[in-house]
C-alpha cells in the first residue's frame, strides 16, 4: 500500500486499484494532454501483459485478455486515481499478422516511447520461462538509452518451482548486469494467478511517480519480508553499472498482449 500525500494529509491506498479506462488511440498524436506522469507497459504478445495489468488494478476486465496473441493494436490509456496514467502499448513479436500491421505497431511504440514527455518509465513484461528474447533485448537497449528506468516483470512464475524461481531471478540479474550495464533497470518475479508481486510493482512505480511507500517511510519490511532479512525482497535492482536486489513469484495466464 502507498501513502498519497495531499497537503499534510497522508492517505493509504493502492496505486493501481480503481484505475479506469480513458481512451484508445491508433495515433499517439491524438492522446489527450498529459494530466500527470505516465507509466508504459510493454512486452511480447504472449508474455501476460494484460493479465498483469488486470491483477495490478484488481479488475478482471480492465485490459482485454485474449486467447489469441497480438490482439492489442492500439495504445490504451488508463487513468489512476492520483492523476497519473498507465499506458498499455501494443504487444510485439507476434508473427501471425500482416507485415503492414507489424510496421504500424512498431510506429506506435516508437512514437509514444520517444516523444511522450510525460512518460516516466517502462514496465517491461517478460515470461519468466523465456526472459530476454531478442525483441526484449532490443526494447531494453533502445528505450534504456534514453536514461529512463525500466522495471521488468518476470511473469507466469507460478509455472516454476521455488528453486526454479530463485535460479531464474538470479540468472536474470546476472544477465541484466552484464549485458545492459548502462541501463537503469530492476527486476522481479510476478504472478497474476497467485496475485504475488503487486506490492513490489507499486513500490517501484510509486517512486517514479513521487509517491512514498508506507513501509519505506516507517522503516518497515514489505509484506512477506522479515525484518533484518535483506535477501527476501522480491525486487532485483540493476543500477546503471550493474548492481543487486531481491526476489518474487508469478502467473498462469491465457495468451494476452
Amino acid at each position: 500500500m502507498l501513502a498519497l500525500r495531499v497537503g499534510s494529509v497522508s492517505m493509504s491506498t493502492s496505486l493501481f486499484r480503481h484505475a479506469s479506462f480513458e481512451i484508445s488511440v491508433a495515433d499517439p498524436m491524438t492522446l489527450p494532454q498529459a494530466g500527470g506522469g505516465e507509466i508504459a507497459f510493454a512486452g511480447r504478445s504472449n508474455a501476460g501483459k494484460s493479465s498483469a495489468i488486470n491483477t495490478l488494478a484488481a479488475h478482471t476486465r480492465l485490459a482485454y485478455v485474449s486467447k489469441t496473441p497480438g490482439r492489442t493494436q492500439l495504445i490504451n490509456l488508463f487513468r489512476l486515481r492520483n492523476g497519473a496514467a498507465l499506458v498499455d502499448l501494443p504487444g510485439y513479436g507476434y508473427a501471425d499478422v500482416p507485415e503492414a500491421v507489424r510496421r504500424q505497431w512498431q510506429g506506435l511504440l516508437e512514437h509514444y516511447l520517444t516523444r511522450r514527455t510525460a512518460l516516466l518509465g517502462l514496465v517491461l513484461i517478460m515470461d519468466a520461462r523465456r526472459p530476454f528474447t531478442e525483441l526484449d533485448r532490443q526494447m531494453i537497449q533502445w528505450f534504456g538509452a534514453g536514461g529512463k528506468p525500466i522495471h521488468c516483470l518476470l511473469t507466469k512464475a507460478d509455472k516454476l518451482t521455488r528453486q526454479e524461481q530463485a535460479k531464474t531471478l538470479a540468472a536474470a540479474r546476472r544477465l541484466a548486469s552484464t549485458d545492459f550495464p548502462g541501463v537503469s533497470m530492476s527486476l522481479q518475479l510476478f504472478s497474476s494467478l497467485k496475485k504475488t508481486g503487486v506490492d513490489e510493482v507499486e513500490r517501484v512505480v510509486g517512486k517514479w511517480l513521487g509517491v512514498a511507500a508506507d513501509e519505506e517511510e516507517n522503516g518497515l519490511p514489505a509484506k512477506g519480508e522479515k525484518a533484518g532479512s535483506p535477501n527476501t525482497s522480491m525486487i532485483t535492482e540493476v543500477p546503471a553499472q550493474g548492481g543487486k536486489a531481491g526476489e518474487d513469484s508469478s502467473p498462469s495466464e491465457d495468451y494476452d498482449r
